[in-house]
């Protein structure tokens, strides 16, 4: 079974903003979940964000990131853009929603 794991990210939660940039051990937050989800070797792993800052910061690590509208209400929107627009969607036959939060 092919798989593909979408961490939605975004910075302007009201009850904790910035918090996929939050430090814990001296790392982000998001960082740590996609090193986690990488490491699961389920299959590929994608950030969808909506802040330059969460790219930037996954890309510089190696990782994939897609950038997505502002506007979704909700992370479940986020991915459902990116899998809307991934290559080869169709391929999979499971999407982990990882919350890294």
């Amino acid at each position: 079974m092919k798989t593909i794991i979408i961490i939605p990210a975004r910075m302007a939660s009201t009850r904790f903003p910035n918090k996929p940039m939050a430090l814990i051990d001296g790392k982000p937050m998001i960082q740590r979940v996609w090193e986690k989800a990488t490491d699961s070797k389920i299959g590929p792993v994608v950030v969808a964000c909506c802040e330059q800052e969460v790219f930037n910061l996954i890309t510089s690590v190696g990782g994939k990131a897609v950038m997505t509208s502002a506007e979704h209400p909700s992370g479940t929107d986020r991915i459902f853009e990116v899998a809307k627009n991934f290559p080869d969607i169709k391929e999979f036959e499971n999407i982990i929603n990882l919350q890294g939060d």
